[in-house]
């Protein structure tokens, strides 16, 4: 996993609405980019919730939220619909930017070990440069987390 200090992986992925977004296109800004395992699951819905209801917060601090994950472009348009999710997720099939930024990774779910994306958030700079990691984070304060570091709390 990448560590604060590395220079932030570009990327270039489609968003919901299948429009092309690169990290780079956020140069000069703030940048919450935060990796989690699936739509509309339980865990990754409160995450996408929280970062929802934080999200004015966010813009008033000059901060761009990003979410990823594997599911498809349709998918997203559904979950980002379903719960209003105001903030831009990105769509990884071919998982470049989940392994560019280490968070696909064994895991352990009731004694099973698979492989899967590790719910991870990274802030990362004006510059392009990872400010701070957050690796296994827990959906319901991630958001939450992340505005009181950002506030300097």
């Amino acid at each position: 996993m990448l560590e604060a200090g590395n220079k932030a992986p570009d990327f270039t992925l489609s968003d919901k609405d299948g429009k092309d977004v690169s990290l780079r296109d956020f140069l000069g800004k703030k940048v919450v980019l935060y990796f989690y395992p699936r739509d509309n699951t339980p865990g990754c819905t409160r995450q996408a919730c929280a970062f929802a209801a934080a999200f004015e917060d966010f813009k008033r601090l000059g901060t761009v939220v990003i979410g990823v994950s594997k599911d498809s472009v349709a998918s997203h348009v559904k979950f980002a619909e379903k719960h209003s999710l105001p903030f831009i997720l990105l769509s990884d099939p071919d998982r470049k930017a989940i392994e560019a930024y280490g968070v696909w990774q064994e895991k352990k779910n009731y004694g099973k070990v698979s492989m899967g994306v590790v719910r991870s958030t990274f802030i990362i700079d004006e510059n392009g440069i990872v400010e701070k990691v957050m690796p296994k984070v827990k959906p319901d304060t991630n958001a939450a987390e992340i505005l009181a570091y950002l506030k300097g709390e």
